[in-house]
């Protein structure tokens, strides 16, 4: 492969606790050409922060094929979901990245972004119904995998509080050209759920 890159794993030991914490060495483009045919990919998951996570969510990248380039994680910057976002910086031949994503994903490792040709696409949704009393963390993630999307804010407005109806906008990232089954699935789960889906407000931007 030409000169082989320095792996900047973090210690397993200490995984994903501990602060705002940036390992990146020499600066790295996302989908930048290197040596050999192999390219550099940022991928950004969302981390439960629990010990053994984040050695459970590298796995899968040196399982198909990737080097680690460099870990970023920020205790401080949390998800809708009360998650860790952690960005990964990885090589690999770019016809093993979709392998790559695939695996974490496999491995039950929620895929925020992951390249420049993945979740090309945003849109809100607005969710108005019980979704506390729903479960408002198990709607959103049934909406990341029946939507293959991903969760990029969310606002939960609930005037009379939460043991009412409340309503939620929220952000999606999605792949491009595929809103419109992003949005069968969400109307799938909001009929299951007796929720009602208000939609689609493309982009991000508000009707």
């Amino acid at each position: 492969m030409g000169n082989e890159p320095v792996d900047r794993e973090r210690d397993p030991e200490t995984d994903i606790g501990g602060g705002s914490e940036s390992e990146s060495g020499t600066e790295t483009e996302t989908e930048t050409e290197t040596d050999g045919g192999v390219r550099a990919y940022t991928v950004r998951l969302e981390l439960v922060d629990e010990p053994g996570e984040l050695l459970r969510a590298l796995a899968p990248i040196a399982d198909n094929g990737g080097n680690l380039l460099s870990i970023h994680h920020e205790r401080g910057n949390i998800t809708p979901r009360g998650h860790i976002p952690v960005e990964v910086d990885l090589e690999c031949p770019p016809d093993r990245f979709d392998d790559v994503v695939t695996g974490l994903r496999e491995a039950g490792v929620n895929v925020i972004q992951a390249g420049e040709e993945h979740y090309g696409e945003e849109i809100s949704v607005v969710l108005v119904g019980d979704l506390v009393e729903n479960d408002l963390s198990d709607t959103l993630s049934r909406i990341e995998s029946g939507a293959n999307a991903a969760v990029l804010d969310l606002s939960l407005t609930a005037p009379e509080g939460t043991e009412s109806v409340s309503s939620a906008r929220v952000r999606l990232a999605i792949d491009s050209g595929r809103s419109n089954e992003a949005l069968e699935a969400i109307r799938s789960l909001g009929s299951e759920k007796g929720l009602t889906v208000v939609e689609p407000l493309l982009g991000g931007e508000s009707a």
